[in-house]
């Protein structure tokens, strides 16, 4: 089915852009939005990728900048006990504390040497285990993008993936045994079935990967953040083409959501009173855009401590 034949179309509507005072820059040096995610107090996190920032916007739509630092944040996720972890494509893997605003980098590379090629986005798992990509300049030239697994706990990181083409968004299934990526340069969602983890029951052990499988094909740009819902259905951001679409568990496009704002739609997080309302990053106006959605997001590591 080509994609703009979706079934059910659904608008979406501002919920808040940000003020000047919070806007840097025109053209190649404007603030550019990415990686939404809510902490359990209600506040929308995101990232100005250009400006080393982090933005917090409260529950009634005002702007603050929460921190800022030498760095390109590109996704960010937060733990349960309130930290907030960034990947960041100049410095890796890097923690904020909200509290103190203090920034480190706990991981700048694979390992020696090596420094990763550029982080993209991030997701917890249920056990506290994270999940990130390192995209760098990674596509269909040169598919060698990674998808890694961190355990914060154990300080211990493993390689699941390591050919991806452009590797970006990533989120979980319902029961935490395959991991959804977004490939941009291939115009593609991936599905990576995960094992249960090999050897010892207790302590850290690697995850099996089983057979890689596409998911979803899209037309034109690829796709960008993902998000899932309580039904298992996967939201993809479409960004350049102002869509964000809601696909059954199967791959089937149940929902096109079209930007009522500009066309840079990279992010997603469900939030609101009932989990309901998807919040939209739509970058080029710096822009929070909100839908209503039939199910509830799958509820996040942030707020698992609830």
């Amino acid at each position: 089915m080509y994609l703009d034949s979706a079934p059910e179309a659904i608008s979406t509507e501002v919920f808040s852009t940000a003020p000047d005072e919070i806007r840097r820059g025109p053209g190649r040096t404007a603030s550019f939005l990415e990686g939404p995610s809510f902490d359990v107090q209600g506040n929308l996190y995101c990232v100005d990728i250009p400006h080393g920032r982090i933005l917090r916007i409260s529950p009634d739509g005002r702007w603050h900048v929460a921190a800022e630092y030498d760095g390109h944040p590109n996704g960010l996720k937060i733990h349960r006990d309130g930290r907030i972890f960034i990947a960041d494509r100049r410095n890796g893997l890097v923690v904020l504390d909200p509290s103190s605003g203090d920034i480190r980098t706990i991981l700048s590379g694979p390992g020696g040497q090596e420094r990763f090629m550029g982080l993209n986005d991030l997701v917890f798992a249920a056990d506290g285990d994270l999940y990130f990509t390192d995209q760098g300049k990674s596509g269909l030239q040169d598919p060698c993008g990674r998808v890694y697994r961190y355990s914060p706990q154990n300080d211990r990181l493993e390689c699941l993936i390591a050919n991806v083409p452009s590797p970006n968004g990533l989120v979980f299934n319902v029961r935490e045994t395959a991991l959804f990526v977004a490939v941009t340069r291939a115009n593609a969602v991936w599905r990576i079935p995960l094992g249960p983890p090999t050897g010892e029951a207790t302590g850290w052990v690697p995850r099996k990967i089983d057979a890689v499988g596409l998911f979803v094909q899209l037309p034109s740009a690829g796709p960008d953040g993902l998000a899932l819902d309580e039904a298992g259905n996967v939201v993809v951001t479409h960004p350049t083409r102002g869509l964000v679409w809601l696909f059954s568990k199967y791959g089937v496009p149940l929902l096109r959501i079209a930007s009522c704002a500009e066309e840079m739609t990279t992010n997603v997080a469900y939030g609101g009173a009932d989990g309901r309302t998807l919040y939209i990053v739509e970058s080029r106006s710096c822009s929070i855009l909100t839908a209503r959605m039939p199910v509830a997001g799958k509820q996040m590591y942030s707020h698992s401590g609830q």
